[in-house]
């Protein structure tokens, strides 16, 4: 597996790791359970997150299916979910934020 594309810092791992597992459905590949690190990836998108205090960077955009269904179910789950935006009928995009404010961009393309 190539090296995480993004990396996300979270206050707490393992509240961390079930986010982007359980809610946005990342499959964990590594976790370094010493120093509080994992590796997980959804489709060609490869992320890491550790824990530590977050801190503005990059933003992982993430393949999706149904970008609307999506952002639908996540505000159903809690999640904090901007304004779903169709870009002239290219790609849909949505940003996602996790428990502690880090971005996610989820985006459907040839919508």
């Amino acid at each position: 597996m190539a090296d995480a594309r993004v990396w996300y810092f979270v206050r707490e791992f393992d509240r961390g790791r079930e986010f982007y597992t359980r809610t946005l459905g990342f499959r964990e590949t590594y976790v370094d359970w010493d120093d509080k690190w994992a590796k997980l990836e959804l489709g060609d998108m490869l992320i890491a997150v550790s824990e530590g205090e977050p801190i503005e960077g990059g933003v992982a955009m993430v393949d999706v299916e149904d970008v609307r269904g999506d952002a639908e179910r996540l505000r159903a789950e809690g999640v904090e979910v901007g304004t779903v935006v169709d870009l002239g009928g290219q790609v849909t995009i949505v940003d996602v934020y996790d428990p502690d404010g880090n971005r996610i961009q989820l985006a459907q393309y040839g919508v």
